[in-house]
């Protein structure tokens, strides 16, 4: 381990001592790229420095404790190492999971997809409360937010939604939140009581960067047509509303909540680069770790993560059999306890696999 943090470092120290070349001031993009570099190594090699530190003192007392001291500087020492020993051992788990491999797509802003799944205009109504719950967790995280594409069914609720959120490490936490999202209630129109279930799925997707994803012209067909539904003193009077197909994939995206037909068309094509990107990871990931899935789940839209239930007030995230007791704070956006758990139990997995 040490010999890693060692290299850690050497490399840390001569990205910065780069940062002082003149050609760099110039490359704007080589700029930008090693100072995103530079800050991804930049906890770790801080941590390293207080290890190196600590082993130093800790190794200093060891000595001065074989010189023989007198009873009460002997006790003392004794008691400045087992705290030493107690500081390193913390800071090298510490250590172990900053040196556990990172997503590449962490710091990347997030389009999220919700969409109602079975159980008619009550998934549509769930789909409307969990849009509701990742834009309070957003206003608490500081992320800004922006619907890409919605398609309403007036009553409060979504047959489907898109929306980005834009922020530091939005992907690195919002991530877990790709799955079927269950619920159990009475819904108002029951007038016998009886609980039914129905039940929403999020998408999670790290936003594509226009390098990354290169969209040949002649893939697209790219149709307009009026916008339909609640849309203001525009709809059904021009053809702002636009669908792109993606000929190779078959993959289609509309967007109409815009009235100008340039920005629906803007929205739509960040939406479809994010899902290519999408494909994209998914296949290197099955590449490189078709024999692993970790217990977090593989972030399937099919699989069912979580379940909410309005009658005992609970909420179960079934990859790591934790139940809660704080359904309204949950869905008022204080989400952070369930995905820090996540992000504890993936840790865990990672470093489980790695021995």
């Amino acid at each position: 381990m040490l010999e890693k943090l060692a290299g850690i470092k050497t490399k840390y120290d001569s990205l910065t001592e780069s940062l002082a070349n003149p050609d760099m001031v110039k490359d704007q993009n080589l700029y930008t790229k090693t100072m995103k570099e530079i800050s991804s190594l930049e906890d770790i090699v801080k941590k390293y420095e207080q290890y190196k530190a600590l082993n130093e003192e800790l190794t200093d007392n060891k000595a001065m404790l074989e010189e023989g001291p007198d009873e009460e500087f002997k006790q003392m020492l004794h008691e400045d190492i087992a705290s030493l020993n107690e500081k390193l051992a913390e800071l090298e788990e510490e250590i172990k999971i900053l040196l556990l491999p990172k997503d590449p797509n962490d710091e990347r802003n997030v389009i999220m997809e919700i969409r109602a799944g079975v159980g008619g205009d009550e998934a549509a109504l769930f789909a409307g409360d969990l849009l509701r719950m990742y834009l309070r967790y957003a206003e608490r995280r500081r992320y800004k937010n922006e619907i890409l594409s919605s398609t309403e069914i007036g009553i409060g609720g979504y047959k489907e939604v898109i929306i980005q959120f834009t922020g530091k490490g939005a992907y690195s936490r919002l991530k877990y939140e790709s799955g079927t999202h269950r619920v159990q209630r009475v819904p108002e129109t029951e007038s016998s009581g009886r609980i039914h279930t129905s039940a929403a799925t999020v998408a999670v997707l790290p936003e594509a960067e226009d390098v990354e994803v290169e969209i040949n012209p002649n893939d697209l067909r790219i149709d307009v047509y009026r916008s339909t539904g609640n849309g203001g003193q525009s709809v059904n009077t021009t053809d702002s509303a636009v669908r792109i197909t993606h000929l190779p994939t078959g993959l289609v995206v509309s967007c109409q909540d815009e009235k100008s037909q340039l920005k629906n068309k803007d929205k739509a094509m960040k939406i479809l680069k994010s899902r290519l990107l999408e494909i994209e990871t998914r296949k290197q990931q099955e590449s490189i770790a078709s024999d692993r899935k970790s217990q977090i789940g593989s972030g399937d839209r099919s699989e069912r993560i979580r379940t909410y239930n309005f009658p005992q007030g609970r909420i179960t995230d079934h990859r790591i059999n934790l139940t809660l007791y704080k359904l309204n704070e949950v869905l008022a956006g204080d989400i952070d306890e369930l995905i820090d758990s996540l992000i504890t139990s993936d840790r865990a997995a990672q470093m489980e696999a790695q021995e």
